[in-house]
């Protein structure tokens, strides 16, 4: 039997053993998690210097580096993120719709553990303690294969996972570590049919679609971020510099980061200068449509490939459209299913964006940075599915569960 399948077998047992825990054994393995992190930070930072070395000399991208580097501010807000999920209800065992029928037999669904969650991913070891501590919670073991540039990071925290697991007499087979060997290892992993329940990839659009691609096992699809901002007509323009601005500039190289900005043409004589202006100050180079570039001069004529372009830098392309129905059509065409904002005054068609717009968050007034599941409320997220099966949007704890149905009678049989 390979290393892979045995870890594979090893995870299923100790699933079994998960799915019938009550909620307070699984609380006390999380805050065993969040103690050992925050007495560790110091050891997890020295072990983390040795892949972001790493990374630097391989010439990995700044964002792939920023995504790899475990501050102490990075490992706190870690420990933070399981104290959160620990605090949060438990989903399993939860009844729903129970109703009873008029052969008096009360029916209804009662969610359970999803049994062996598979996560591949890249960079971020911090994804590596959200989806042991989300899974967990929702009753699930997991095996987590992290990116070669944070293996040491992520041999760690697996060490660090198991510890915490065995203090409180669990299994440590219910977290493991899958080591980072070529993707022939992927490829394995994702053919463990009656071992995987779901396999989620999280990282670059390359490594997603290896997944789809050659998966045997259920998954979830991200393939990447295009996330828009629409200025409406009559919009408040300072706020639309501000969301324009938190959503490239706070953080540019994760999914939610804004890559291109739609003005509706009676805005653009009055924003364009203002978001320029306010992009140059914060380093941003910008991509412009033929309409777009008299207004702003220090920007470079976008081409076709900016258009839907995942850009996870301090670039940002911007296009006057034709209207709220061009700013529509601009998002059905190149955005990818992920974040779509709206800047607008008119209560009418914020509304119809937040109806007509397909994407797994839509917000109106607010930063695209805000899809995600710790702000909106979910503690950590084990990614953001941008398919529609089985999930929709930032993936928390219940979308770590299922439902089966139940059935109570007193002696009831079919006619």
């Amino acid at each position: 039997m390979s290393g892979v399948r045995e870890q594979a077998v090893q995870a299923r047992a100790a699933g079994r053993r998960l799915a019938a825990l009550e909620r307070a054994a699984k609380d006390a393995a999380l805050a065993a998690i969040a103690r050992r992190l925050r007495e560790g930070a110091a050891e997890i930072g020295r072990v983390n210097a040795e892949d972001v070395a790493g990374a630097r000399k391989a010439e990995l991208s700044p964002a792939m580096v920023n995504r790899l580097e475990m501050t102490p501010a990075v490992v706190e807000s870690t420990a933070a993120g399981v104290d959160f999920i620990a605090g949060l209800s438990d989903p399993v065992g939860s009844r729903a719709g129970m109703q009873r029928l008029q052969n008096g037999l009360l029916i209804g669904k009662q969610r359970i553990p999803l049994g062996v969650v598979a996560m591949i991913y890249e960079s971020r070891p911090n994804v590596t303690v959200d989806a042991a501590a989300l899974c967990l919670k929702a009753g699930n073991a997991c095996l987590l294969r992290g990116g070669k540039e944070a293996h040491h990071t992520n041999q760690f925290l697996g060490e660090l996972i198991s510890a915490a697991l065995e203090e409180v007499g669990l299994p440590a087979g219910a977290v493991q570590i899958v080591p980072a060997t070529d993707r022939e290892g992927i490829k394995e992993l994702l053919s463990l049919t009656g071992l995987i329940d779901l396999a989620i990839p999280r990282g670059g659009e390359g490594l997603i679609r290896f997944v789809h691609e050659n998966a045997r096992v259920p998954t979830v699809e991200h393939y990447k971020g295009v996330c828009h901002l629409f200025v409406d007509r009559g919009a408040d323009l300072e706020m639309a510099v501000e969301l324009a601005l938190n959503g490239k500039v706070q953080r540019p190289g994760v999914c939610n980061a804004l890559e291109c900005v739609l003005v509706d043409q009676p805005e653009a004589a009055a924003f364009l200068p203002r978001l320029g202006e306010a992009m140059r100050a914060a380093g941003v180079e910008l991509r412009a449509c033929e309409s777009s570039l008299p207004l702003l001069p220090a920007a470079v004529p976008a081409q076709d490939s900016d258009w839907g372009a995942e850009y996870l830098e301090k670039i940002l392309a911007v296009r006057v459209v034709e209207g709220f129905d061009g700013a529509l059509a601009h998002s059905a065409r190149y955005g990818s299913n992920h974040t779509e904002a709206i800047c607008t005054r008119d209560y009418s068609r914020s509304q119809r964006w937040l109806r007509e717009v397909d994407a797994s968050c839509v917000l109106v007034n607010a930063s695209t940075r805000f899809n995600d599941g710790g702000q909106l409320g979910l503690g950590a997220e084990i990614g953001i599915s941008t398919s529609k099966l089985h999930a929709y949007g930032p993936m928390g704890i219940e979308s770590l569960t299922t439902e089966k149905w139940v059935v109570l009678g007193d002696g009831q049989v079919r006619a």
